[in-house]
Formats: structure tokens, C-alpha cells, sequence
């Protein structure tokens, strides 16, 4: 936990705001910032953007005097997850949005778009054979796995096909074994998402160059956003806050 936020990534983040002012900004996070501490580090970051002048859907009043607990409750309300919004991937992160425009009092997150989800939308037609994984990588993900559920882990490779509605979250360390997102294939060994794919499963558009390093690629579609969800909220933002 935190007791301030000197020395954490996120005090430059409220350095710049206080020193920029932008009329409204949006951060993200994951969905386990909510009860992180039990709620306590939530609320310390909130109390931080609140008294240099933003506001965001937990009042004021709540943040300064209310319990962790009951700023946790709002805070799910910002959890937003891109299966919500066309992308086959089960991605839930918290998207905090902050404004200065005293006249508004609440922002509307964006709805589900109600848009169904298949792995296969996102499959390249014939990947290079290079992406199937070896033989000892696969015999080390199916004992790890097995290793997990018996220590009561619970964690192991996720394994889907082209007709799965959604997959594990892509991650920054995605490069290293690929474990969260293996495609299954109908001969052999499951093989790695393209970086195509992983920027597809993020979104992004078709003319969208990654960088000419698989790793570098992967590590970017890791560490980014679902556009669609970005995208969603950006209007939303442009007509409540910014009109």
C-alpha cells in the first residue's frame, strides 16, 4: 500500500496534471488497482487527483471521508471490458476519467455494444509455420499446468481455438513463451498469436505498422489498450465534457 504517492510512477502522473491543468485526462489501469490494499491505494491516488482540482464519478465528499469499501463500489462502475466492445479478448481494466469543468457532476461511461466476439475474426488465414511452438515448450507448458492445479494455483497456458468467443489478456511478457494465448491447430504442436493478430486482438487497425521485431511487437500490444474501448470513451469524453 501507499500512505502518499512520493516515490510511486503515478506522483509524476499527478505532477504533470497539476502543472499542465488539461480540461480533462484518462487513466488506466488494472482491475485489481480497485482492491489493491483493500481499496486503500485507490483511494489515496483519488484523494491526490481530487485536491488539485479534478473531479471524476466518486464525489468528492466520499473520497475525503468514506471508506474504502464504499469508494471500491463506484469504482467498479469504471471497469470497462473489451469483449464489451467487439474485441474477442478478455481484457477488464479500470478507466478513471477526470475533468475541472465544475458544471459537470458526472460522466457517462460508454454501454456494451452488444457486439459478438470470435477468436477466429482476428486469425491470419495461413501464419507462418515459425509461430508453432516447440515441442519442448509445449511439454513444459502441460506440466507447469499440471504442476498449478495440483499446488492449487490454478494458473497455466490458455489454450483456445478459432471458434472461442474471447482469450486470456495479452500481456508485455507475451514474447517470452506465449502461455496466455495459444492457438490450438489441427495438426501438432499450438502455435503463438502473429504479431497481426496481437495487434488485431488489440484493435488496431489493418494499415497499423508494429515494429519489424516480433519481440518489440509483441511487448507493444502487451503494454497497449483496446483502441475500440479508447475510442468509445473518447467520444464520450468530446460530447459530455468537452462541449
Amino acid at each position: 500500500g501507499i500512505d502518499d504517492t512520493r516515490g510511486t510512477l503515478f506522483h509524476d502522473i499527478a505532477r504533470i496534471l497539476k502543472e499542465k491543468q488539461p480540461a480533462v485526462a484518462l487513466l488506466e489501469n488494472v482491475k485489481g488497482l480497485i482492491s489493491h490494499d483493500q481499496g486503500y491505494t485507490l483511494q489515496v491516488i483519488l484523494k491526490t487527483l481530487t485536491r488539485i482540482g479534478y473531479q471524476c464519478n466518486v464525489p468528492k465528499e466520499l473520497i475525503e471521508h468514506g471508506t474504502p469499501r464504499q469508494i471500491q463500489e463506484m469504482a467498479k462502475k469504471m471497469v470497462l471490458k473489451s469483449t464489451d466492445f467487439g474485441i474477442p479478448q478478455n481484457r477488464q481494466r479500470i478507466y478513471i476519467v477526470l475533468w475541472k469543468n465544475s458544471n459537470n457532476t458526472y460522466f457517462e461511461y460508454p454501454k456494451p455494444l452488444g457486439l459478438p466476439t470470435r477468436v477466429g475474426d482476428i486469425l491470419e488465414a495461413k501464419p507462418d509455420p515459425k509461430f508453432t511452438i516447440s515441442d519442448r515448450l509445449w511439454e513444459g507448458h502441460q506440466r507447469r499446468k499440471v504442476m498449478n492445479a495440483e499446488n492449487g494455483k490454478g494458473f497455466g497456458f490458455g489454450l483456445v481455438t478459432p471458434d472461442s468467443i474471447y482469450t486470456n489478456t495479452i500481456s508485455a511478457r507475451y514474447y517470452k513463451d506465449g502461455s496466455e494465448i495459444l492457438i490450438a491447430q489441427k495438426k501438432g504442436n499450438p502455435r503463438k498469436l502473429t504479431p497481426r493478430e496481437a495487434a488485431r486482438l488489440q484493435g488496431f487497425p489493418e494499415e497499423f505498422e508494429p515494429s519489424s521485431s516480433n519481440m518489440q511487437a509483441w511487448k507493444q500490444f502487451g503494454n497497449s489498450v483496446s483502441v475500440p474501448v479508447i475510442e468509445a470513451l473518447a467520444k464520450k469524453i468530446r460530447k459530455n465534457l468537452l462541449t
